[in-house]
């Protein structure tokens, strides 16, 4: 009764521990489970029955994820001797060492895994006093299913072969166990890379330039210069958002308010051709008169004041 009783708390205190923070599986964890485990003893030592049980506790510690060193320890209970002179009531007990590896990966769920290790077990009275001293080598496997993180149940089997007796006995368990303070594998943050900084190439200005010349005392614009008002209009056209102002002038010759009167002519011809003849809007396209008062050539000589006959006008433009 007072065995239950131990049981039945350690397995309280299991379910009451997992309901602790969750504990990551894995490396560097440690696991530690009660055990009940019955004893097929299978042997030539004098036992009256084959079989008996054995409760214990085991300690354990995982080298990498899936690699676990365990120690356990045993009493066993319900063994019988078989002599007439010796007491039935064996006592003993068996600590062993072994390496587990599991398989699947750390978390809730089933993880089975195979076993391997040393055992030493020391009996009494199997022959009317005295202990009976053994050594095991183990294999073993079975499987562990995980409720959560920390809390697990376990059933196994294992091969005890008896080094010094040449036998082979068995045992078959189940336990309930924590396994706490160990740490998953970081998986590296996947970090997307800062794109890369736009760098806006600076805008191309494009221009385009109009000087259409003028006979003396005309406004009529000459022929040969359409080809170069058509070069303005097409590039407005391009650009519908481009607006520009006619500039006319004119030479020294003649008074300051006739040259005006004629500038003003000549500014108003040009831009009748950009507009009704090229197309240009007409609310794009200024005209505006300076007499003879921006020279661009020396008026006293004929070459120069041929160069001030003249219209101008230019339009800028951000090239896409």
């Amino acid at each position: 009764m007072k065995l239950k009783n131990t049981l039945g708390a350690v397995i309280g205190s299991f379910v009451a521990a997992s309901s602790m923070g969750v504990m990551a599986q894995g490396q560097g964890a440690v696991e530690v489970e009660g055990f009940v485990n019955e004893y097929f003893t299978d042997s030539s030592r004098n036992f009256a029955h084959d079989e008996g049980s054995q409760y214990g506790g085991s300690i354990g510690y995982f080298l990498t994820k899936d690699v676990e060193l365990a120690l356990a320890y045993g009493e066993y209970h319900s063994l019988n001797g078989d002599k007439a002179l010796g007491n039935k009531d064996i006592k003993g007990n068996m600590t062993d060492l072994k390496a587990l590896y599991h398989f699947g990966e750390p978390g809730p769920g089933l993880r089975p895994y195979v076993s391997g290790g040393f055992a030493h077990q020391s009996i009494s009275n199997v022959d009317a006093g005295g202990r009976d001293h053994s050594t095991f080598a183990t294999a073993g496997a079975g499987a562990k299913y995980y409720f959560t993180e920390m809390l697990y149940a376990r059933a196994g089997v294992d091969a005890l072969y008896n080094i010094d007796q040449g036998e082979t006995e068995w045992q078959a368990g189940v336990g309930v166990g924590l396994n706490f303070g160990g740490s998953k594998p970081v998986v590296a943050a996947v970090v997307e890379p800062e794109p890369a900084p736009v760098v806006e190439e600076p805008a191309e200005i494009v221009r385009v330039e109009l000087d259409v010349k003028f006979d003396f005392d005309k406004s009529k614009v000459k022929e040969d210069s359409y080809g170069d008002i058509k070069n303005l209009a097409d590039f407005m056209n391009q650009y519908p958002q481009t607006t520009t102002t006619v500039e006319g002038h004119t030479d020294s010759v003649g008074t300051d308010a006739y040259n005006q009167t004629l500038s003003e002519k000549r500014a108003d011809a040009v831009r009748d051709v950009l507009v009704n003849q090229y197309g240009v809007g007409g609310e794009r396209v200024n005209a505006v008169g300076y007499g003879e008062s921006q020279p661009v050539a020396d008026n006293a000589t004929a070459e120069g004041r041929a160069i001030n006959r003249r219209v101008e006008a230019s339009v800028e433009a951000e090239a896409k």
